[in-house]
């Protein structure tokens, strides 16, 4: 009887690296940008692939208020390599609830 060949997975130095993908990503910035900042992620407004990661716009309640429309949130620019860590982040544009952009 022949016997079987076993096929295993190498060993972990030998694989790649895992990349990680637009919804991971976008899930990973917000966690790191709401554990360093302190203020609660309200969501993910863009995604954007760069050369050695992503790019993650994330919108954030920085002053909750009464009534709700008048609460300022924050949109904050979260870059991260392929890993999924955090490289730099920065706040890029601070706004009341309801408003409308410029057009």
């Amino acid at each position: 009887m022949a016997e079987r060949e076993r096929h295993t997975s190498p060993p972990k130095a030998d694989r790649a690296p895992r990349r990680t993908g637009a919804a991971e990503a976008a899930a990973r910035a917000s966690e790191r940008l709401a554990a360093l900042i302190t203020h609660p992620a309200e969501g993910v407004s863009a995604v954007c692939r760069v050369e050695d990661g992503w790019r993650v716009s994330v919108d954030v309640v920085e002053v909750a208020r009464i009534p709700d429309t008048t609460s300022l949130l924050a949109t904050y620019e979260v870059d991260i390599d392929e890993r999924g860590e955090l490289r730099e982040y920065r706040r890029v544009r601070r706004y009341r609830r309801g408003s409308a952009d410029d057009c």
